[in-house]
């Protein structure tokens, strides 16, 4: 018996100012494995990222079919820090990890377990940088770190490869690949990247506002961007 898919979305449509945003979307995510949204700017993949988070009001359904914590990992494509508050990597990396406020003590297996984190996204000795000085790829490290312990049984991730180097790309990957198969989390992912699609995903839906199609990366990678370059032109006959 197959198993439900850990996210399940049916005839998602969001509007926003009489604008339809997004439109009769379905899709999937199977535990234990890699789905990637991929689409032109504008289409509504982070759109669609608000609303299973519960940012963006919606019609249709969003369902959860959890096995096990419910947890969701989250990394945002921007995340804003101002520079000028004192905290560290290690601070931010502490909360909710214990019931003593950070500000007041980190514990020292609170410090191990965000040293270990660190060292397993490749920023071992990072823990005592100010979160405002790190670059937007140092940062994305840091969000994808948080995001991934505990293991998540949903993970979303909004273009995580944006200002990664080729090493941090791979050990993403490699992450991405462990996540999936030891924990069976279910991954949501949207990458502009092309040939990291082909290498990871499981499945791939094409989006540009609604979902034009949804099939394996080889297929969809194959065949379907030629429909995605040829929907607008039959919409505007329509």
């Amino acid at each position: 018996m197959t198993a439900p898919p850990v996210l399940e979305i049916e005839r998602l449509t969001v509007r926003r100012d009489r604008r339809r945003l997004l439109a009769d979307v379905d899709l999937g995510v199977a535990p234990g494995s890699i789905h990637v949204l991929v689409g032109p700017n504008g289409a509504g993949k982070s759109t669609l990222f608000g609303a299973v988070l519960g940012n963006v009001e919606f019609g249709g359904a969003i369902r959860f079919h959890w096995r096990g914590s419910g947890r969701i990992g989250w990394v945002p494509q921007s995340f804003v820090v101002d520079k000028t508050l004192p905290i560290t990597v290690l601070d931010f990396l502490a909360l909710g990890r214990q019931r003593v406020p950070v500000a007041l003590h980190v514990r020292r297996a609170t410090r191990r377990r965000a040293d270990a984190l660190l060292a397993r996204v490749g920023l071992d000795g990072f823990a005592s940088r100010l979160l405002g000085q790190l670059s937007g790829g140092e940062l994305q490290r840091v969000l994808l770190a948080n995001a991934i312990d505990p293991a998540p049984e949903l993970l979303l991730l909004d273009e995580p490869s944006s200002g990664l180097d080729e090493t941090a790309v791979r050990t993403l990957e490699e992450i991405l690949g462990e996540l999936k198969r030891s924990a069976g989390s279910g991954v949501l992912m949207v990458s502009h990247d092309l040939a990291q699609a082909r290498r990871i995903a499981d499945r791939v839906s094409l989006l540009d506002r609604g979902c034009i199609t949804s099939g394996s990366a080889a297929t969809i990678l194959r065949d379907g961007l030629q429909r995605a370059a040829d929907a607008p032109r039959e919409r505007g006959r329509a």
